[in-house]
């Protein structure tokens, strides 16, 4: 069976479009677009004209319409209060890297992408670079006394270290 064009439509349009064909139609992402309504298909993979199989699932970004939201400054706050008041806005967290920094302030927000009142902005998530406490590292090393060698570099391998003889 072919694909057919969902972008333009409303989701349950395109749920009713793929309904005889035995088709599923999946959101998977919401973007900002000045030029696709709000509520409204902007894009779709596999495009339409494809053929797929009874059953194969069409996945589709949907349009938040223009970005209504002005992005929060959150610099500073720590990460638990940035989350919250991203939240708050109806914005989603992205990513979350952590960065050791001797002498900063541990959980403190060092930057965020986007920036605040960034305009322009495509997709509704902000994420953050936060510090983190210099922690020293340690393992705990079991015995492996009188087991075979085989089995220990095993054991040791799938715990992510490596043997060195």
């Amino acid at each position: 069976m072919t694909v057919p064009k969902l972008t333009g439509l409303s989701p349950p349009e395109a749920e009713r479009a793929v309904a005889g064909l035995g088709l599923n139609v999946a959101i998977e992402r919401q973007y900002y677009s000045a030029d696709v309504a709000e509520g409204r298909i902007m894009s779709q993979i596999p495009t339409p004209g494809t053929r797929v199989r009874h059953g194969w699932q069409v996945r589709v970004a949907q349009s938040l319409g223009p970005q209504r939201i002005a992005i929060p400054d959150v610099l500073g706050q720590s990460g638990r209060a940035a989350d919250l008041n991203i939240r708050r806005r109806g914005l989603d967290v992205g990513s979350v890297a952590y960065l050791e920094m001797p002498g900063a302030t541990p959980d403190q927000v060092l930057a965020q992408s986007p920036p605040p009142n960034a305009s322009g902005v495509s997709v509704p998530r902000i994420s953050l670079l936060v510090t983190t406490s210099l922690q020293a590292q340690a393992f705990v090393m079991p015995s492996f006394v009188g087991q075979p060698l085989g089995s220990v570099n095993l054991a040791l391998l799938d715990a992510g270290f490596h043997m060195v003889m």
